[in-house]
């Protein structure tokens, strides 16, 4: 009976992981926990949008980085960790979308969190061509910040209006489709 339990949960550890329907909450004492994903990105209506806090770091490359430097533009916030299977699928589609879009004013902008090691993170941006620059932020503290939206589940993706607002948040992978639709419609915003 044991076994059958224990392989049961197993089972619908591994299920939820790899679906990319779930994600891990990595801020809950150090204890990890699946939290429901968001299927689709919804905009959330301009009127009801909140300013998103401000956040500064190091990049992988060693740069600082401050998020004022995103102001004008939409921006796309990953958070991700070399660990985290649903985001060696996520990563590189999100490379791709920030290569198509980087002249239109998308800025994307990785935040690798909780990682024991640099060389992980940087051996997964090597690994899978990452276009785009990520911080790195071991104690999750980037994540603490966006305590107001589920930041702290990983993956987990924030995007920014060009004011600076949250117009989207989504928990667990996100489909490039989708990414694409909810980037067309806020970069249209105001226009």
């Amino acid at each position: 009976m044991r076994r059958a339990v224990l392989a049961l949960v197993s089972g619908l550890l591994l299920a939820g992981c790899s679906t990319g329907a779930d994600a891990v909450d990595v801020n809950n004492g150090g204890e990890f926990r699946f939290v429901a994903g968001t299927p689709s990105g919804e905009v959330i209506p301009e009127n009801e949008r909140a300013a998103a806090p401000g956040f500064s770091g190091t990049l992988l490359d060693g740069k600082r980085f401050d998020s004022s430097s995103l102001a004008g533009q939409v921006a796309v916030l990953n958070f991700w960790g070399s660990w985290c299977a649903p985001c060696r699928v996520e990563t590189p589609e999100f490379s791709e979308v920030s290569v198509d879009l980087a002249d239109d004013g998308v800025q994307f902008l990785g935040i690798d969190v909780k990682e024991t090691d640099k060389q992980f993170a940087l051996a997964f941006v090597h690994r899978f061509d990452i276009a785009f620059p990520s911080l790195y932020d071991p104690r999750g503290e980037v994540a603490l910040a966006f305590r107001n939206y589920p930041a702290n589940a990983i993956p987990s993706t924030i995007v920014l209006d060009r004011q600076g607002r949250v117009a989207a948040v989504y928990t667990g992978a996100v489909a490039q489709d989708d990414l694409r639709r909810v980037l067309d419609r806020v970069r249209k915003e105001g226009s």
